[in-house]
């Protein structure tokens, strides 16, 4: 398959995080594909790069990206940049890579900055196992269902948000996970004046009360403790007999054995006592 579509990552913030890679292949493709033509200008003259430039962004997804396919089909490579970052991330070039892969067109990532591991690795939360949600849903039910999925989520989990929707998503979050949970706020990522903030959602919501957000942000949020969810949903069973809790298992098509396998695991004793109570 011959690679025509190159998604190359711009900086964050820091222009130094620009890999020689990437300005080798924003030179040597025959157009850009770019979220916002002004930006990405700035950072080609920046770096000395001519390459021509074409608006591929969220309202013209679509029909811009049948375009693309077919000056790539016609054998121009193209280059999909987002406005900083990686191409894919929450952002349009998901819908151009899809069709690329359609039309049997070669697709390569190159290595960059992307905003999300940059804040999670120093968020001081666990990075072994993560969530990354993007942007939450506007549409209020959408959002809802979202946010009722990570009621429960062990592991960090990480938003992303505009400053002018950003107590909002903070209260919204807290309504679900409450206000002790510890989130850290990271903003103007490898700029100069970076800032994150590590807090539990309530003091978040009251330091923006006092102090308007500015700039883009991710939100790291620490995930639910394991033995919390484990005891919780211990306690769900105290009100069933052993008996009850096996036949649940088997009316869902479960063996006799299986079920009592799995009931014993959801309370946490070992199979031989379930078997003993139901014998």
């Amino acid at each position: 398959m011959d690679t025509r579509l190159f998604l190359c990552p711009t900086p964050i913030g820091n222009l130094g995080d620009i890999t020689e890679r990437t300005l080798e292949t924003l030179k040597s493709v025959d157009i850009i594909a770019a979220e916002d033509t002004r930006n990405t200008l700035r950072l080609l003259n920046y770096f000395d790069i001519h390459t021509k430039l074409t608006s591929y962004h969220e309202h013209n997804k679509y029909e811009k990206a049948a375009e693309l396919i077919g000056l790539m089909l016609s054998g121009k490579k193209v280059a999909c940049v987002t406005d900083a970052g990686t191409p894919g991330i929450s952002d349009p070039g998901e819908i151009l890579v899809k069709q690329a892969l359609e039309a049997d067109i070669g697709v390569t990532s190159l290595p960059g900055a992307t905003a999300f591991v940059t804040a999670l690795t120093v968020s001081g939360f666990s990075s072994r196992r993560f969530v990354f949600e993007g942007f939450l849903p506007r549409e209020k039910k959408e959002k809802q269902f979202v946010l009722d999925s990570i009621k429960d989520e062990v592991r960090t989990i990480i938003f992303y948000e505009a400053p002018h929707h950003l107590k909002g998503t903070l209260s919204d979050i807290q309504d679900v996970l409450g206000p002790g949970r510890r989130i850290a706020l990271c903003r103007e990522l490898t700029k100069l004046h970076e800032e994150i903030l590590r807090l539990t959602l309530n003091e978040a919501l009251a330091y923006y009360t006092e102090k308007e957000p500015k700039g883009e942000y991710v939100i790291v949020i620490e995930g639910r403790p394991i033995q919390e969810v484990e005891e919780e949903q211990r306690k769900k069973y105290e009100d069933m007999s052993l008996e009850e809790h096996v036949k649940t298992y088997e009316a869902q098509g479960m063996d006799h054995k299986e079920a009592i396998k799995k009931a014993a695991s959801d309370r946490g004793i070992p199979k031989r006592e379930v078997y003993n109570a139901l014998l």
